[in-house]
């Protein structure tokens, strides 16, 4: 049961459930079943970020802007992690040992800036919130949020995770050589639907408190961090490795409350700082972030996130992303941080294992009048194969 205190306290973004009876039953079948994720992994990805946040390691965190269940087969839940895998791959190959955690494998909401949309023909329904709240198909039945859709979310996410352990157990008797193949695969998501999360929440023997079951890492979005909310409480009071976005618009006293309440009494990198300010704002904002924390930079793991403060339209009025400012991001995350002495310890990337065309490589194609062709994503612009390996390139250079 959600405790009564955390009731009481706002949290952003969440759905508009319209049959509390369905949600309540909902919550009562989440809190009867296994965990997703055992605590033992959840400490064991806790000390490899040790070694990020201490300099000696760089994190890959990659995967899926929002998935859709339509697309979370076994096979490609499998796609997306060998994915991420030959990104480790390119990123190791600087030397530096690299931590993979997936977007996926339970990616299924996403915080929306508006809570409905006009169709053409004037029609004004609900926004899409993703899978684990409605549909996709922009009709008024599609969009209503229906709790049911969080059982959902758990199978495959339960499904996703069981065909993780069979690639490892594949990789494994086939006797690889290659170390980096064998390294664990870690999943991620946002912790944005609070009934979802604290119905998962599970004892952690060994360290005593709660661990969200759900994956072995969660992270607070930009629109869903206020001090004062639920969300900030939730990563608060579990033992789970953590991040927080970072925009463009967070002052120091802020970052510093975080770090204070999500850093301060756990491990070296038990919070990950994810910053996600834009290639045009970041010189700008970034210094004095860093410089206000002090000698409590080196106690958290920084990564970049150079997708969500890069999305612009193209001339036809696609949102799409841009690999020039997505490098440019990342190049000045990376000069600001050495400046401070802090390591920048990796990337957060939405990407797809498919030849998508939803990202651009340079301004000049915005102006063209022609859609984009292969565009695939249920909300925001994804860097395919190439381009993710592209952007890893650029990052590793820095190192």
């Amino acid at each position: 049961m959600i405790p009564h205190a955390v009731l009481e306290i706002a949290a952003a973004h969440q759905p508009d459930w319209s049959t509390p009876e369905d949600l309540a039953a909902v919550r009562n079948e989440l809190r009867a079943r296994p965990p997703l994720v055992d605590a033992h992994s959840c400490y064991a990805l806790a000390g490899e970020l040790e070694f990020v946040a201490r300099g000696e390691a760089v994190v890959i965190q990659a995967g899926d802007c929002a998935e859709l269940f339509s697309d979370s087969a076994r096979h490609r839940v499998q796609a997306k992690a060998s994915q991420l895998h030959h990104l480790c791959e390119t990123a190791e190959s600087a030397g530096m040992p690299t931590v993979r955690i997936g977007r996926f494998a339970g990616q299924f909401a996403k915080p929306r800036s508006c809570a409905t949309e006009v169709l053409p023909d004037g029609t004004e329904i609900p926004v899409y919130r993703g899978d684990a709240v409605n549909g996709v198909t922009p009709t008024a039945a599609a969009r209503r949020a229906d709790p049911a859709r969080m059982l959902t979310a758990y199978d495959l996410a339960a499904e996703g995770l069981d065909a993780l352990f069979m690639r490892q157990l594949l990789l494994c008797e086939a006797g690889s050589g290659i170390s980096s193949m064998l390294a664990p695969t870690y999943i991620s998501h946002e912790a944005l639907l609070l009934d979802f999360e604290h119905a998962l929440l599970r004892p952690d023997l060994a360290r005593g408190g709660s661990y969200a079951s759900s994956a072995h890492m969660v992270w607070i979005g930009e629109r869903t961090r206020q001090l004062d909310h639920a969300h900030l409480a939730f990563a608060e009071r579990i033992t789970n490795p953590v991040g927080v976005k970072i925009g463009p618009n967070a002052t120091p006293e802020e970052l510093i409350a975080i770090v204070d309440r999500l850093a301060t009494g756990h491990r070296r990198g038990r919070l990950s700082l994810i910053v996600r300010m834009g290639a045009e704002k970041i010189a700008d904002r970034l210094p004095a972030l860093v410089a206000a924390l002090g000698t409590r930079a080196g106690q958290v793991a920084w990564l970049c996130d150079p997708m969500h403060g890069n999305t612009r339209k193209t001339t036809a009025g696609q949102k799409t992303r841009v690999v020039t400012e997505i490098q440019a991001e990342i190049g000045q995350f990376c000069r600001i941080l050495r400046e401070h002495r802090v390591h920048p310890g990796g990337l957060h990337l939405e990407v797809s294992p498919d030849p998508v065309t939803e990202c651009v490589d340079t301004m000049a194609e915005l102006s063209g009048a022609l859609e984009l062709g292969r565009y695939e994503s249920a909300c925001d612009p994804r860097l395919n194969p190439v381009q993710a390996q592209q952007v890893v390139r650029h990052f590793t250079r820095l190192l």
